[in-house]
């Protein structure tokens, strides 16, 4: 256990800047304190000590506002960055190397017994703020966004965000990055998507016509000025900028 623990800080001074010294991550950092209790639950747990092994992970719930199930399956170098509302279920399982930030959900979508809640494979981010739902896979270094919702399957390496989440192509993720805290602008958001694709085509449509209206001018037909005034007041570049 104690080699674990070494590992363990050793990990929080490689992901986070902050961590000044070992005093300072072994005192005030909850996400060591919960995966050191979790240590112990877990062994409980499974030596069928399930409502002591339960107790104490709810006493360490108190304690650092972190809430991991002892029947989670959470492999070595383990790091939860700041940790506040952290929620792993019960059937969770988590490879080595992962890192999670606060208020991030493993959760299950169903109250049938069995597998219920995600499998993240080794080296695995989850942003903030995410929800992994499901007994889905997560591949090995994938990184899921901030706020993000996924419900299906993450391929190996990829990136995803939104809600529901969605996978970055190459040329995205190389542009954005990954921010386990915002995300950025563009976001494969169907919604925006379609919204610029209408903006897009009123853009067209408004062209033709103006086109009509001059050619129907050229053969001495009179066109109404209160349609060219409602159409000037539509003004794409404002509502396409809006939208992002």
């Amino acid at each position: 256990m104690f080699q674990n623990i070494k590992e363990d800080i050793a990990s929080v001074f490689d992901r986070d800047p902050a961590a000044r010294n070992t005093i300072e991550v072994l005192t005030c950092y909850p996400g060591l304190h919960a995966r050191t209790v979790h240590r112990l639950t877990n062994k409980l747990w499974h030596a069928n000590f399930k409502w002591l092994a339960r107790f104490l992970s709810h006493l360490a719930r108190g304690l650092t506002g972190i809430e991991i199930h002892p029947g989670a399956t959470i492999g070595r170098r383990f790091f939860i960055d700041h940790g506040m509302g952290v929620v792993i279920g019960e059937t969770a399982e988590i490879g080595d190397d992962v890192t999670i930030y606060h208020g991030v959900t493993l959760g299950g979508t169903s109250w049938r017994h069995g597998k219920r809640h995600p499998s993240l494979g080794n080296g695995v981010v989850v942003g903030a703020g995410a929800k992994i739902l499901g007994p889905i896979c997560i591949g090995e270094n994938a990184k899921i966004g901030s706020n993000a919702v996924v419900v299906k399957d993450v391929p190996a390496g990829a990136t995803a965000v939104g809600i529901p989440a969605r996978i970055l192509d190459e040329e995205k993720k190389k542009a954005e990055g990954f921010n386990a805290y915002g995300l950025g602008n563009d976001q494969n958001d169907p919604l925006s998507k379609a919204i610029h694709g209408l903006l897009g085509h009123s853009v067209t449509v408004d062209q033709r016509i103006d086109f009509i209206l001059q050619q129907l001018e050229r053969m001495g037909v009179s066109t109404a000025a209160e349609a060219r005034a409602t159409a000037d007041k539509f003004d794409p570049k404002y509502l396409n900028n809006i939208v992002d």
